[in-house]
């Protein structure tokens, strides 16, 4: 269970931070990663994701992968975002998103800083 100095350092970006560039993949999802994707801030205006994966398969991340949107488990609520995968979505500058993703991929002309919390927070 994470504690209030843990939350804090999450919240402060303190377990660290990358720039991710156009047509880009950054993958956490193997074995030996110790950190998630914990905050997306999109840098390039009209950006989007070609994958956007939560941790674990999580359901209720923003995410590409249609079971991951399924919020009540019918392919029903949430599901591709009512009929519109993330993958279409152009985010604008300064949009910031929040949840546990471990693979992100940037479309060409997509850029944006990836904020990190160890695994098992």
């Amino acid at each position: 269970m994470a504690n209030v100095d843990m939350l804090t350092k999450v919240s402060f970006g303190h377990y660290g931070s990358t720039y991710v560039p156009a047509s880009t993949t950054l993958d956490l999802s193997g074995a030996t990663s110790t950190h998630y994707i914990t905050t997306i801030l999109i840098v390039e205006d009209n950006s989007s994701f070609s994958a956007l994966e939560s941790l674990n398969g999580q359901v209720g991340m923003l995410s590409t992968v249609t079971a991951e949107n399924d919020l009540d488990g019918t392919n029903g609520i949430g599901a591709t975002s009512n009929g519109t995968s993330i993958a279409s979505i152009q985010l604008k500058t300064g949009m910031v998103l929040f949840g546990k993703w471990d693979k992100l991929v940037t479309n060409a002309s997509s850029t944006c800083i990836c904020y990190f919390a160890p695994k098992g927070y």
